[in-house]
């Protein structure tokens, strides 16, 4: 048996739930989703927690099993905290700016790029070089901080572009270090 799947997902007060056959309909403080399962996979609310099961153990219903639990944690999650991702600018001149909606990037390119960010997603910018994304989707979080992050992904030789907090770029040494163990 799939030890995520047979975990049951705890529902916390002031969420409700709303299973209709194979749809889930999850509703919080944060906002609502809804998601369609698998319909080999049967859902059910039982004592303030939400248990999925599968009906064989062939491959597929294993697979689906996990994911499905894990799909409906994260919807529970989602409505109930939210999901956040942080992006970071380095670069000279690099700077974000967010102008009603859009989000404006200036990032070396001779014209400033517009990202009009889905529906569902809010983007803050801090200071000029910090952008988060948060939403209710984690799917569509990750998605979003992805489709930003593509615009100038991270210059291998210098470091510049657009990064997750966090991340670790490794750098190359470039023609520096090409010619500094040739003298040898």
């Amino acid at each position: 048996m799939s030890r995520i799947g047979r975990m049951p997902v705890p529902v916390p007060a002031g969420v409700k739930i709303k299973i209709a056959g194979t749809e889930v309909t999850v509703e919080g403080s944060k906002g609502k989703l809804t998601r369609e399962f698998h319909p080999d996979i049967t859902i059910k609310q039982e004592s303030g927690n939400l248990i999925v099961t599968r009906p064989t153990d062939n491959r597929q219903h294993r697979s689906l099993h996990g994911l499905s639990r894990s799909l409906l944690a994260n919807m529970v999650d989602g409505v109930t905290k939210g999901f956040e991702k942080n992006l970071e600018l380095s670069g000279v001149g690099y700077r974000a700016v967010k102008e009603g909606d859009k989000l404006k990037l200036q990032i070396g390119y001779s014209h400033p790029v517009e990202f009009d960010p889905p529906k569902g997603i809010d983007i803050i910018v801090t200071g000029t070089n910090k952008i988060s994304i948060v939403g209710v989707d984690k799917e569509l979080v990750g998605e979003t901080a992805a489709e930003i992050r593509r615009i100038r992904i991270p210059d291998a030789y210098k470091g510049k572009g657009v990064k997750y907090a966090g991340e670790r770029l490794r750098l190359k040494p470039g023609k520096a270090g090409k010619t500094a163990t040739k003298g040898k």
